[in-house]
């Protein structure tokens, strides 16, 4: 049973960052998972921990893992709300691990920013960039666990069903099982090293382990 303590958003990203720093294995960058909804609102926290860390002297590189979906004709093969393509389709995990993670395993590395943009459905043209052994990957995104993918720590924020039912946009709401699912299958808060109960971004709650 995780226990765990109210905290302020403010201390919260100060919270993370300190955990970060203490868990950095030192002879390449951290690789760390930001998982989350993508509508449940983790923008600030990133924004906290990406101009947060390098004031400690971290430097930080950011991915989005949306930035990797597939080419829209094999995520939309099935329709554009199939539950099952959603949610074991539409991320490219190998191309996420190849591009960004492997990569990040070594010093002095470099990585790709991005794949392609699941809007226009373009390559990014992206190019790779360096991360020093000292500093931080920050890897954000919606079921990023149980694939398999080389997190050296993961940040989960569990919002339970009946928030994600009152806090998920209209356009969204057939994603749901999927996180449902994921809750099942995956179990993210069993496997995470932090969990941050977010169903209100105001007053979370953490449980590190």
């Amino acid at each position: 049973m995780r226990r765990y303590a109210a905290i302020t958003p403010e201390l919260l990203a100060q919270r993370l960052i300190e955990l970060l720093i203490q868990r950095h294995p030192g002879r390449h960058p951290l690789r760390v998972a930001l998982d989350a909804p993508g509508w449940v609102g983790s923008g600030p926290l990133v924004e906290a921990l990406r101009t947060g860390l390098p004031a400690v002297g971290r430097p930080v590189g950011t991915v989005r893992a949306c930035d990797f979906y597939r080419d829209a004709s094999l995520r939309f093969e099935h329709g554009k709300t199939d539950v099952e393509s959603f949610y074991t389709g539409w991320l490219d995990v190998a191309a996420l691990q190849r591009e960004v993670l492997s990569p990040l395993a070594t010093d002095g590395a470099h990585y790709l920013p991005a794949l392609r943009d699941a809007a226009t459905n373009r390559a990014t043209r992206a190019q790779p960039v360096p991360l020093a052994a000292h500093g931080i990957l920050l890897v954000s995104g919606e079921l990023l666990l149980g694939a398999g993918l080389s997190f050296d720590v993961v940040i989960h924020l569990a919002v339970s069903r009946a928030a994600r039912k009152r806090l998920v946009p209209e356009d969204r709401r057939w994603t749901l099982p999927a996180f449902d699912r994921y809750d099942i299958d995956v179990d993210p808060v069993a496997l995470a090293d932090v969990v941050i109960r977010y169903d209100d971004p105001h007053h979370p709650a953490v449980s590190v382990r």
